[in-house]
């Protein structure tokens, strides 16, 4: 059980970390991420920026609802409805995600260990309830697609700060907000292969550290990828991207896009560790 309260309150359900908050971690993740390795310098304030953005407060013990819309380049749109939950053990991120419609990925679920120490790889898993199997998500294969969306599964975690040097490109105003413009460079090429990304520029509000904008390159097949937080509000305390989009695109052609719609989120949920795990992957919420 994920609440004492769940069976009496079906209502109870996700919060944007489905992922540490999936919108969050996302941020985080895509912020962090990258340029070719070796062709930047480190900056100091753009590291001590980006630092910001990792320490920034994310609530625990979070439950949210998302609707996933799934949009392909014809227009045709695919929507997935989800539950998340998310707890914090120290310094690591536990979180679960479980997939409530349509009907050929429902059950199937997803969870994740965000470990902060860098030099341990997070763990993730997949359950297919098809199969009745579950499967863990191996470094080599996380630079895939999660679910069919246009984030991936390095997408679901935060990249360790120590694999990326930071260079500030200029300071500007989107939206109405003075932001940063920082470039993030991965230094090996392990963490170009994990991400399957090559650069990544990120912009920065500077009232809240919050990632609003990133354009990455993908390294393979020529495409580019543009995320965008179309909504923001402030939640007890918490800044939570309501409304968030990544757009693959090949040139100006839209390949694919992915909404991500928050809602329903609560933080300080009453949510037991015991569940965080392979079996309480497999026996669901």
């Amino acid at each position: 059980m994920l609440t004492k309260n769940y069976l009496l309150d079906r209502t109870f359900l996700l919060e944007p970390r489905t992922v540490r908050n999936l919108a969050l971690v996302i941020l985080v993740a895509l912020s962090f991420g990258l340029a070719s390795a070796g062709q930047a310098q480190d900056e100091p304030k753009a590291r001590e920026i980006m630092t910001r953005v990792d320490d920034r407060e994310d609530g625990d013990n979070q439950t949210s609802r998302m609707q996933m819309r799934l949009i392909d380049k014809r227009g045709k749109e695919r929507v997935r409805e989800l539950r998340s939950f998310a707890k914090d053990k120290g310094v690591d991120d536990y979180s679960m995600m479980f997939f409530e419609s349509p009907a050929d990925v429902k059950d199937t679920g997803f969870l994740t260990y965000d470990y902060d120490e860098a030099e341990r790889d997070d763990d993730q898993w997949l359950y297919l309830p098809a199969l009745k199997k579950t499967k863990r998500i191996a470094s080599s294969d996380k630079s895939g697609s999660f679910m069919g969306s246009d984030f991936s599964y390095a997408d679901m975690t935060k990249r360790p700060l120590e694999n990326y040097e930071y260079k500030l490109l200029k300071e500007t105003e989107l939206n109405g907000h003075p932001v940063w413009v920082i470039q993030s460079t991965p230094t090996s090429e392990e963490e170009i292969d994990e991400t399957g990304y090559t650069k990544a520029i990120q912009f920065v509000r500077k009232d809240n550290d919050v990632v609003v904008r990133s354009k990455i390159w993908v390294k393979k097949g020529k495409r580019n990828k543009y995320m965008e937080v179309q909504e923001l509000e402030q939640i007890e305390g918490i800044w939570v991207s309501k409304v968030m989009t990544m757009t693959t695109k090949k040139g100006k052609q839209t390949l694919h896009k992915t909404v991500l719609q928050i809602s329903d989120v609560k933080f300080n949920q009453d949510l037991d560790f015991d569940s965080f795990s392979v079996r309480g992957l497999e026996t669901g919420p």
